[in-house]
């Protein structure tokens, strides 16, 4: 079979309840648009589709929790994200919406194509209703405990924690989302694809079929549902927010967002080709198409059982080729979280990074998630751009163009004759595209990325073995040689770096004016070999002509320093502390005691003389206090607020007549008495200070 040359791309429809996190960037979009950018470089016919999803349950949550319209929320995420996407380099070919008219007609065919073939099974079944806001739980609406992997706060579609799909009803222990009520079951009629007729079909496509060469976690995953049998899935909700169902008898009821969801891929292909003045059929019924699902790990059963199946059952659209499905990316050692702001947003990122897109989609794809859970940390991404981008590629390219301009006023030497050192290095450089290539194909976005590095390392390799800063002093024709080779490896950098650094890649070919506008045509250095195409590094033995003029050197990209590191983990480490501030639970009042039992309470203020750490214990310290009354021993939990130095000297407040305890082997003859301040900082009770506290006395 000859390789296909038409490419239809999808990435996954981002919700729009929020902006775009990093968690997103390094599963999806960024793997996506290297593979979109890649495929487009080797001379394909792509379309790179997305668009927001703007219909579901969380939409309508989060448009209660604002008090706004499902609307007005779907409004101001979408341009959100549709800038961001922008302005981070992401090249869809179109980014639409679900909400948007050529979708709900598509969606509405679809459906009603399927229902008038007999696809669906109808019934009435018993569904969670929550009696006080009387409606019916779907979905995000019910939250309980997976039947599967024990997980308390899954949600009534799909367990976040272990990706198990299954309906409201299965859960254990359910509660509403909306009040927190334990629901009833009521009758309801809804519409449900039989994935069950499906299954042998699925079967011979996938298990049978090719698809062996799908990832892991995905072929793993899909073995797994359909070894334990499939069942009808819904497609209808009982909700006020979506696509109405387009059949008589469905009042108040809309297309489940999964169903629809996917859909919007061939709306959005509609509504680019309409646009661009192309047929959008052969991007989705040519079988000469290759169709491939850019998703993370939680999405897989949907692009890889449900979707399918749903085409299929259509009968005239091809079926992904691939499903290169991502595991989750964690941000410094905890797991990305929206609801606690734990996370990196791309927004952020931009106004804190302008002009700096491609560092993090570098660190993002030398840290890809792509066969296990990764983790974020901003150490890390700081050690990549100091260490690879700036110390190895950007330092490449900066010394051949500085000595370039400094030798030659910028102007590409005529080489003499070529060493065997020369032609090895020109041969590595051929094989680099291939290299690559394969890398990429096999959805390997992270090798890949390494291998680009590898090349800018072959061309500061060469530079420090050949010395041209010495050479030039002694032998003026070998320096040109040498400078005429390493401008060659600069110009295949400039192209094979697009996918992975696009807006370097321009900067680089800016530098190199792979485009001169402002020369005369007649001059024979006018026509210089771009090699703005892939393959060009493969076939030309000149990528960049001797006689053509650069320009003068810019820095590609700047250090990072720890000061900027830091302000990053300041953010996120007061992220942490407001949400546990808000999720702050104040201690309930303890038994009543009488004044005679507060009377027996001897506290008196005293000083600690000496402090020191117990051995092999985290939290304790052992002091000596002045009491006023005597000097003892009192075993202080507070070694991780507080350092054995810094409390020696503090007046502290002592409950001085409470029954000595033996802490350790060492006996402990009173308590400390400590409060917090607002910011959940540990403090002493000092009468002597005025202190902003909460939560009342902490006995230490």
């Amino acid at each position: 079979m000859t390789q296909p040359k038409r490419y239809t791309i999808t990435a996954a429809l981002p919700y729009t309840n929020g902006p775009i996190h990093i968690g997103h960037l390094a599963g999806v979009y960024v793997p996506a648009d290297i593979y979109a950018r890649f495929m487009r470089l080797t001379g394909n016919d792509v379309a790179f589709i997305c668009g927001s999803d703007e219909h579901g349950v969380p939409i309508t949550i989060k448009a209660k929790k604002e008090g706004v319209t499902p609307q007005d929320i779907v409004d101001k995420y979408h341009a959100i994200i549709k800038t961001s996407f922008e302005d981070f380099g992401i090249t869809f070919d179109n980014y639409s919406r679900t909400s948007a008219k050529i979708h709900h007609d598509t969606a509405s065919e679809f459906f009603t194509t399927l229902y008038n073939k007999n696809e669906f099974i109808e019934e009435v079944t018993e569904q969670l209703y929550d009696e006080e806001s009387n409606q019916f739980l779907a979905d995000r609406f019910v939250i309980g405990t997976c039947p599967k992997c024990g997980n308390e706060e899954s949600y009534g579609d799909q367990c976040e924690n272990c990706g198990t799909s299954h309906n409201a009803t299965d859960l254990i222990n359910p509660k509403s989302a909306i009040t927190g009520n334990v629901p009833t079951l009521k009758q309801t009629k809804h519409w449900f694809l039989p994935l069950n007729k499906h299954e042998e079909f699925l079967k011979e496509w996938i298990l049978k079929g090719h698809k062996k060469d799908w990832k892991p976690n995905v072929y793993g995953q899909v073995k797994s549902w359909i070894d334990d049998g499939l069942r009808p899935r819904a497609v209808t909700r009982d909700l006020d927010w979506g696509i109405p169902v387009p059949v008589e008898g469905a009042e108040g009821k809309v297309l489940y967002v999964w169903f629809d969801a996917p859909i919007g891929y061939i709306s959005a292909t509609k509504e680019w080709a309409e646009r661009v003045g192309k047929d959008w059929e052969p991007y989705w019924k040519d079988e000469n198409t290759k169709l491939v699902h850019f998703i993370g790990k939680d999405n897989i059963v949907f692009h890889c059982i449900i979707f399918p199946a749903m085409l299929k059952a259509e009968g005239s659209y091809i079926l992904p080729d691939n499903v290169p499905a991502n595991e989750f990316l964690n941000l410094e050692g905890n797991k990305l979280s929206t609801s606690k702001n734990w996370a990196v947003w791309l927004p952020e990122y931009l106004e804190d990074f302008p002009n700096q897109q491609d560092v993090l989609r570098y660190a993002l794809t030398a840290n890809a998630p792509e066969s296990k859970d990764n983790d974020f940390t901003w150490k890390d991404f700081q050690a990549r751009n100091n260490n690879e981008l700036v110390a190895i590629f950007g330092n490449f390219i900066n010394r051949v163009v500085v000595l370039t301009n400094k030798y030659y006023d910028g102007i590409i030497p005529t080489p003499s004759n070529f060493s065997q050192i020369d032609e090895e290095t020109l041969a590595a450089v051929k094989a680099y595209p291939n290299v690559i290539s394969s890398s990429i194909e096999r959805y390997r976005f992270r090798e890949a990325s390494q291998e680009l590095m590898n090349l800018a390392r072959l061309g500061n390799k060469y530079l420090a073995d050949e010395e041209p800063w010495k050479v030039i002093k002694v032998d003026k024709a070998r320096t040109q040689t040498i400078m005429y080779v390493a401008l060659q490896i600069a110009s295949a950098l400039a192209t094979l770096s697009e996918p992975f650094l696009p807006f370097t890649s321009k900067k680089l070919k800016d530098i190199l004016r792979f485009t001169q506008n402002d020369i005369n045509e007649n001059d024979c250095h006018a026509k210089l070999v771009e090699a703005s195409h892939w393959n060009d590094i493969l076939s030309k033995d000149i990528l960049i002509p001797e006689g053509h003029q650069i320009g003068k050197a810019e820095l590609l990209f700047s250090k990072i320093e720890d000061k900027t590191i830091q302000l990053q983990l300041d953010k996120l480490e007061a992220s942490k502390k407001a949400n546990e501030a808000a999720n702050a639970t104040l201690e309930p009042q303890k038994e009543t005691i009488t004044f005679n039992d507060f009377t027996k309470l001897d506290i008196r203020v005293g000083t600690i003389l000496e402090a020191e750490k117990m051995p092999k214990a985290k939290k304790l310290l052992v002091l000596k206090v002045d009491t006023g009354i005597d000097v003892r021993t009192i075993v202080s939990g507070i070694a991780e607020s507080f350092t054995a130095e810094e409390v020696v000297g503090k007046k502290v407040t002592v409950l001085v007549n409470l029954a000595p305890r033996a802490l350790r082997g060492v006996e402990s003859e009173g308590m400390i008495l400590m409060t917090e301040t607002p910011e959940g900082k540990l403090v002493f009770v000092n009468p002597d200070a005025n202190q902003d506290t909460k939560n009342g006395l902490t006995i230490s």
